[in-house]
This record gives structure tokens, sequence and C-alpha cells, in this order.
């Protein structure tokens, strides 16, 4: 089985990744794991990244399509995977049909992960950790059971992500319509895309998911 999840930033993609990952026995793909990966390993095409990164420069098509293929010819020939976080853009997604298309793969489903913005925003400003031991929470939706005091180890000091703001959030909403969403379109010509309730809570998100994927 084969499977691109897509959705904008704090929709849940990769909690729900890792659920099929351990549910299926799916290899979770992310465009930063391969890319943190190749770099760590110093393969061609993650040397070329790493002089683009260090350059402070965004990583190309090209190479992340390449980044792809490597990745997918060190899984065994018959594991599936799931991919989060590529394509962000059709022509990826071209580049990953003909990589599919040279290893005698199909891709089953992509699964867009649809949110409403300003809830989302909600969601996302409104998290935090524990700065102790990491465990998460949420001003509204998952406070701790005594304020001010994490629930697994007692501590009294948690931490929130600088980025994790109205005005971050609203921008990577902006980025991920004007780049990643004309996928929708482009799978939906396909006949390849379903779509699941990101909103509701995580279990039921997993239960949609499991209907499409049985």
């Amino acid at each position: 089985m084969i499977l691109i999840m897509l959705g904008p930033p704090g929709a849940g993609k990769g909690t729900q990744a890792k659920r099929l990952e351990d549910r299926y026995g799916l290899a979770n793909l992310s465009t930063g794991d391969m890319l943190r990966a190749a770099v760590k390993e110093g393969t061609e095409v993650g040397k070329k990244a790493k002089a683009v990164i260090d350059a402070g420069q965004l990583v190309s098509d090209e190479t992340i399509i390449d980044i792809v293929d490597e990745a997918i010819g060190m899984l065994g020939s018959d594991r599936g995977f799931i991919l989060d976080g590529v394509p962000r853009t059709t022509v990826q997604a071209d580049g990953l049909s003909r990589i599919l298309d040279r290893r005698n793969k199909s891709l089953d489903h992509v699964i867009e992960v649809k949110v409403d913005d300003d809830l989302l925003a909600e969601r996302i400003t409104g998290r935090y950790t524990c700065a102790t031991c990491g465990a998460g929470y949420h001003d509204k939706f998952q406070p701790p059971k005594e304020d001010g005091v994490c629930d697994v180890c007692g501590s009294s000091e948690f931490t929130r992500r600088s980025d994790d703001t109205e005005e971050t959030v609203r921008a990577r909403l902006k980025a991920y319509y004007d780049e990643t969403a004309p996928l929708i379109d482009y799978y939906s010509e396909r006949a390849l895309l379903r779509s699941v309730d990101g909103m509701a809570d995580i279990d039921d998100v997993t239960r949609q998911l499991e209907a499409i994927l049985s």
C-alpha cells in the first residue's frame, strides 16, 4: 500500500501517519526525515541538499524527488509507505509518478486531512509542552488536571514554540494553499483523492482513515 497524506501544518498528519505506520506496517517517509537522513549519510543527493541548505536556499523540486527516490529504494521491494510533506507541488507529483512507474509501483490513495482554518489556528496557538518531560497540553482542549502542574512529572515549567503565533500560522496556511492545494485538483482528476475531517477527535480521524484503507 502506498499513500500520500495532504493537509496544512497542524492538521495532525504526523500523528495519523504514525498510527497507520503501526497499524499496517507501513514506512513513514516524511520530507524532513528523508532530508536529514540523506545529509547524515552523505549520499550524493544528500551532499547536494546540504550545500543548498547551508547556503540558506530552498531545496529544489528535482532534489526532493531524488531524495524520495533514494528513500523508496532503501525499503524492501514489497513494503508499503506513507508520504508526508511530499509532494508539495505538481512538479513533485509528476516526479513521484515517474519514480513509481519505473519501480513498477502504483499510488493507492491520496488522503486530504481537511480542516477549518480558524479552528486550526486556535488549535496551534493554544498548544504548549512541559519543559521537563515534553508532555503536550492545550489552553482550551487539553489543560493539565491541576492548573500549572504537569500531569506526568509534576513540573511547573512549560514552554511554547516561538512560531506558534496567529501571524505565523496564517502565513503557513497561505503557503500551503498557494503551493500545495493545487494537488487536490491534480489527484482528484486521477480519481485518487479521498478526504477525512481533520477537526474530529484523533481516534475518529483514525477510524475514517482505516475505513478508506480497508
